[in-house]
C-alpha cells in the first residue's frame, strides 16, 4: 500500500505518485451526506485494472473506499466504479409525528431506503403504506372510541368519514389517487411521479402537525 500525498482538486485529473484518477462529479460523503472535499489517504492496486482508494471526509472525519477501474484507452488513469456501502440519509420527523405514529416513521424510512437502492416499484407501496398508518393513527388519536372501526376501514373511507380539516382531507385523498394510479396499467396522472407522492405526504404531515399544535394551545388556554 502506497501513501498518497496530493493536493486535492475536484472535477479534474489528480495525480498521486503513479496513480491518476478521473473525477466527473462532485463527491457526496457516504456518512454525513454532504458534498465534500475529500482527503486521499492511501491506495492499493488490486490488479492491473482495479485500484481501491482510501479517503477521509474533511467534514465528518469518517473514511470510506472508492473502487476504481482503469480507463480503457489509458493504462495509468482510473475512473470511479463504485463506493463502499452507503449509510442512507433518512428524513427526520418532529417529536409530534414520532409520538403520533412510530409505525409511519419506520415504514417511511424503509420506503426511503428502497428508493435509494433504486427499488422504485417497491418504494411506491411502502410510501403509500406509511400514509395509511399516519392517517389512521391520527384518526385514532382523535376518535379513540372508534379505534377498531378505523383500523378495519379502507383508507379512502377513513379520509372521507373522519377528517374534517379540508387541507388534510384533500391532500391525503390526492396522495391515494396518485398511488392507485400507479397500480394501473395505464396511468391517468402521467405528469405526476414519486416525488409528487412524497410531497403530498410531507404536506399532509405539515397540516397534521399544525392541527395537533393548535388543539394543544387551545386546550391549554381554555
Amino acid at each position: 500500500m502506497e501513501l498518497i500525498n496530493v493536493t486535492w482538486s475536484t472535477l479534474i485529473w489528480w495525480n498521486a505518485g503513479n496513480l491518476s484518477l478521473d473525477i466527473e462529479n462532485a463527491i457526496k460523503c457516504i456518512h454525513c451526506h454532504k458534498w465534500i472535499e475529500t482527503q486521499p489517504l492511501h491506495f492499493l492496486k488490486i490488479n492491473s485494472n482495479e485500484v481501491n482508494i482510501f479517503l477521509k471526509c474533511k467534514l465528518c472525519k469518517e473514511s470510506f473506499i472508492w473502487y476504481a477501474r482503469v480507463i480503457p484507452w489509458y493504462h495509468d488513469k482510473y475512473r470511479i466504479n463504485s463506493f463502499s456501502k452507503w449509510t442512507w440519509e433518512i428524513k427526520e420527523f418532529s417529536d409530534i409525528i414520532n409520538d403520533l405514529s412510530e409505525s409511519f416513521v419506520s415504514i417511511y424510512w424503509e420506503a426511503e431506503i428502497a428508493e435509494n437502492e433504486d427499488l422504485l416499484e417497491i418504494c411506491w407501496v411502502w410510501y403509500r403504506k406509511s400514509l395509511e398508518f399516519l392517517i389512521k393513527d391520527f384518526l385514532i388519536k382523535n376518535n379513540p372510541e372508534d379505534e377498531e372501526k378505523i383500523k378495519n376501514k379502507f383508507l379512502w373511507k377513513c379520509i372521507e368519514e373522519y377528517i374534517d380539516n379540508k387541507k388534510i382531507k384533500e391532500m391525503a385523498k390526492r396522495a391515494v389517487w396518485l398511488w392507485n394510479d400507479e397500480t394501473h396499467y395505464i396511468r391517468k396522472w402521467e405528469n405526476k411521479d414519486l416525488n409528487d407522492l412524497k410531497r403530498m405526504i410531507d404536506i399532509t404531515v405539515h397540516y397534521i402537525i399544525m392541527e395537533i399544535e393548535s388543539d394543544s394551545i387551545i386546550e391549554d388556554m381554555n
